[in-house]
């Protein structure tokens, strides 16, 4: 085995053993996690009745039916779900450099980037990708076709997630405290999310599918699952390398400018 395979598979087991703490440690208080993911399950189904009301008044709205937004609010949470689980720390990463939070990942000799995204899991984001899962069962298509091609939604939708907030959060190491920017950028990208693109027109459409790659989540229930565009897939999974590999050269590039908080922290 090469240099090479052996530092993959090293990176590998480090991923496996980082989701396993994180995992105990969140069921150690089975009662609370259950309650917060149970909550979150909740506060989606309120949006999705909203959306039910809606639609049994305007049926129909710029192509977009019930069925469709169903869709949105599974490939959106779900892909929230999923990246909110396995690498917790992405809506954190600015507060993590303000607060020189960073010393204590520096310290180990694992990817910084990936030892900071896997160090936390949120026990809301099961309650999302549950969430996603169910909503997918009961409106989406449940053919092997449709389910790997919902794999895929949740996949992209994920991954622009993770990618959108590294960058955002990095921008901690060239400003300092960044984490009101990071938060805007958090809330502001899980809205427009949440909402069919059809609504949008002009500039504000463009925003969504450049600056703020939004567009390419709430457009999969139509695009990539319900009439396949091979343009718009590729568009997408092409969208969301791009965000992700921008948001960790842009993350390594600021460890060069990260200076120590000085604080004192141990992680197990």
């Amino acid at each position: 085995m090469s240099t090479e395979d052996r530092r993959r598979s090293g990176t590998f087991r480090f991923l496996l053993a980082s989701w396993k703490v994180n995992l105990a440690s969140a069921l150690e208080y089975r009662l609370s996690f259950l309650l917060l993911a149970g909550m979150m399950f909740v506060n989606n189904m309120i949006w999705l009745f909203f959306w039910y009301l809606f639609f049994g008044r305007f049926p129909v709205v710029s192509g977009w039916e019930m069925g469709d937004v169903m869709l949105l609010w599974a490939v959106s949470a779900g892909g929230f779900g999923w990246a909110s689980v396995l690498f917790g720390n992405f809506p954190r990463i600015a507060t993590i450099v303000s607060s020189g939070q960073l010393d204590v990942y520096l310290s180990q000799p694992k990817p910084v980037l990936l030892n900071v995204l896997t160090s936390r899991m949120s026990v809301t984001g099961s309650g999302d990708f549950v969430f996603g899962l169910i909503v997918f069962m009961w409106a989406g298509d449940l053919s092997p076709r449709g389910c790997l091609l919902f794999a895929c939604a949740l996949l992209i939708s994920g991954v622009l997630f993770i990618g959108v907030m590294v960058i955002a959060g990095s921008l901690a190491f060239w400003i300092g405290n960044a984490e009101g920017i990071a938060s805007q950028v958090f809330g502001s990208f899980i809205s427009l999310t949440i909402y069919p693109t059809g609504i949008f027109r002009g500039a504000a459409k463009i925003i969504l599918f450049t600056v703020i790659p939004a567009g390419f989540i709430g457009y999969m229930p139509i695009g990539l699952m319900r009439d396949f565009n091979p343009a718009f897939a590729a568009a997408a999974f092409g969208a969301s390398a791009i965000f992700l590999a921008v948001g960790a050269f842009l993350f390594r590039a600021g460890l060069a400018r990260y200076a120590s908080g000085n604080a004192m922290a141990m992680r197990n």
